[in-house]
């Protein structure tokens, strides 16, 4: 059984690439389960996470906010601004700019959590990244939108502190608590959740393929060209971020992630709620949020490669 495990961690990349295919090509077998399933199993992912961790780990990040707030300032800045030139750089209509903006302006998803932790990143940080990200977003996120799109969007405040307390933070403290009152019970069950996040992580692609997979159809190449290069140059910056505040190469891989990785799921809800006139505006977040998974996926399995080869995790 761990053999499999292994196996459905290390070939994540591939699992949500046919996870995606099959979405794609017949929607209909998978559009029956309901997006409202996507917070429950990200839940269900970050208590597994809290199994893994240590109250230490958290003192650690709070009592140096430094990097923290490092890696917030670079989520604020580095996507929106690669959202706005790529969509100038590929002269996108202004439904596709919305969009695209919108999911450069997002905070960080609690998808890069689970990437970190199968990265074995720094999960402490990634996670307090998310949730100050988080926070800031209901004032950050419209003001870069109306700044960088030239739309007024406005963010349901409470509804993302509900959802980062219920689907982040109350989870990974059940998890600590549980570790902490059972230590031994939860030592042997470790080696089976990084399959667990795997697939998890499938499921949610399939949930939003089938939901999205006429849009995605008809969008076109070319979203799909600048959803890419947002990503991958969003990993690119966070890691040199990273290094030029001199951080740790667990630090690295946590900002690294959590900067290229948004709440796209947020992004779609947005353009829905707020820009109706623009169908085409939720097609960015919709593949971001396969394409993230994917390419994080693959960053995940080289970054855990890496340490496995013997590399510490603190090497400059």
């Amino acid at each position: 059984m761990k053999r499999l495990c292994k196996a459905i961690a290390d070939y994540m990349g591939l699992l949500v690439l046919l996870s995606a295919v099959l979405a794609l090509l017949w929607p209909e077998w998978f559009c029956h389960v309901k997006p409202v399933f996507i917070n429950p199993m990200l839940g269900v992912v970050m208590f597994g996470m809290g199994l893994t961790l240590n109250f230490d780990d958290f003192r650690v990040v709070f009592s140096r906010p430094k990097d923290v707030l490092t890696g917030c300032l670079a989520q604020f800045t580095v996507m929106p601004l690669l959202a706005w030139l790529l969509a100038r750089a590929f002269a996108l209509d202004e439904a596709l700019t919305v969009g695209v903006v919108l999911v450069g302006c997002c905070p960080g998803g609690t998808a890069s959590n689970v990437i970190t932790y199968l990265a074995k990143g720094d999960l402490a940080l990634s996670v307090g990244m998310t949730a100050v990200s988080t926070l800031l977003a209901p004032v950050a996120t419209p003001l870069l939108v109306w700044l960088l799109a030239g739309k007024t969007v406005d963010v349901d405040v409470w509804g993302m502190l509900l959802s980062i307390l219920w689907v982040v933070i109350l989870p990974i403290i059940v998890g600590l608590v549980v570790k902490r009152l059972w230590p031994q019970q939860t030592e042997r069950v470790t080696a089976y959740l990084p399959a667990l996040s795997s697939l998890a992580i499938c499921a949610i692609v399939l949930i939003i393929i089938a939901a999205n997979a006429h849009k995605l159809l008809s969008g076109g190449l070319v979203i799909i060209l600048v959803v890419m290069l947002h990503n991958l140059c969003g990993l690119a910056l966070g890691y040199a971020v990273g290094r030029a505040a001199g951080m740790s190469f667990a630090k690295r891989r946590a900002v690294s992630i959590e900067v290229g990785m948004q709440n796209s799921g947020l992004a779609s809800s947005l353009a829905t709620l707020h820009f109706a006139a623009y169908p085409m505006a939720t097609l960015p977040g919709a593949v971001f949020s396969v394409w993230h998974n994917m390419s994080g996926a693959i960053v995940a399995r080289l970054y855990a490669r890496k340490t496995s080869r013997g590399q510490a995790l603190n090497h400059p």
